[in-house]
């Protein structure tokens, strides 16, 4: 992929940004968005060497953009056989995104019920035992989702 910020790659320079617009008010840092989006692009695996130069930021930015990536499921470390240098590519094991989500819904909502257990007032209680619903209802909707987006797909 070309260095993103000469002219020729005016359109993904553009995109990267638009990513990285989208995924900072739901707190992913500026650097960590703007490496997702960068990411996307690329068809294989970059190093962090080619991730400084594309979006012109310091390899110690780029790894802890690419480490918080990773945290979120987002990216993938791949090795290159024969050194230790880390290549990164976007993840697109989407099952392992859904159980990860799943596992935080299922823990907010036990919480929420737990909550609503000590809850010192019957409307905290109702309450935190209806958001505990709704995040269990969400999580089923998003393994449906999951089924019923796999049944859809082509093989590669």
């Amino acid at each position: 992929m070309p260095n993103i910020s000469n002219n020729t790659g005016k359109d993904e320079q553009r995109f990267v940004e638009d990513v990285a617009r989208l995924l900072t008010p739901w707190g992913v840092p500026p650097v960590a968005a703007r490496l997702y989006g960068y990411l996307l692009l690329c068809p294989d695996p970059v190093s962090l060497d080619q991730i400084t130069e594309g979006l012109e930021i310091s390899k110690s930015s780029a790894s802890v953009a690419a480490r918080l990536l990773e945290s979120y499921t987002l990216a993938r470390r791949h090795s290159q056989p024969g050194t230790k240098r880390a290549l990164y590519a976007v993840a697109d094991d989407y099952d392992v995104m859904i159980r990860q989500q799943n596992r935080l819904l299922d823990a907010l909502a036990e919480q929420l019920n737990a909550g609503a257990e000590i809850a010192a007032s019957k409307t905290a209680s109702v309450r935190l035992d209806e958001m505990a619903d709704f995040y269990r209802v969400m999580r089923g909707a998003m393994e449906d989702a999951m089924s019923r987006w796999k049944l859809g797909r082509r093989p590669r």
